[in-house]
């Protein structure tokens, strides 16, 4: 049940959709600002996704390689989210609090050895 008293969800319809937009407007603004990792993934993504799509691959591979590119900036932003939400509960040094943001870093590493593998099945399989 929702909260009459979250103003973010008491719209609907085309207003809600459009404030959805705006707060993840907001989201990769504050990443861009605030992480250097999502910057320098996003410089790889600037270079990787034209490359994609200039690589005559067919459809299905220029989808996996774009997909590829695009799940680390997602996996980026959510290492993000945790580690800020992390660090809002506590500034202290815990071990749940590293495991936490030991599991984000984990998985924007795999999905950034996702990259070559996908492009390289697509480029040479």
């Amino acid at each position: 049940m929702e909260s009459q008293d979250n103003t973010r969800k008491s719209k609907t319809g085309v207003a809600r959709i459009w404030n959805a937009f705006l707060y993840s407007m907001e989201g990769i603004s504050a990443a861009f600002r605030h992480e250097t990792a999502f910057r320098q993934e996003v410089l790889l993504a600037v270079i990787l996704i034209p490359t994609a799509l200039l690589l005559p691959v067919n459809g299905t591979g220029k989808a996996l390689m774009l997909g590829s590119v695009l799940l680390v900036l997602i996996v980026e932003l959510i290492n993000s989210a945790i580690e800020a939400v992390v660090d809002r509960i506590s500034p202290e040094h815990h071990p749940l609090a590293k495991r936490a943001k030991d599991f984000g870093s984990a998985a924007v590493f795999l999905s950034l050895i996702n990259v070559p593998l996908i492009w390289a099945l697509v480029m040479f399989a």
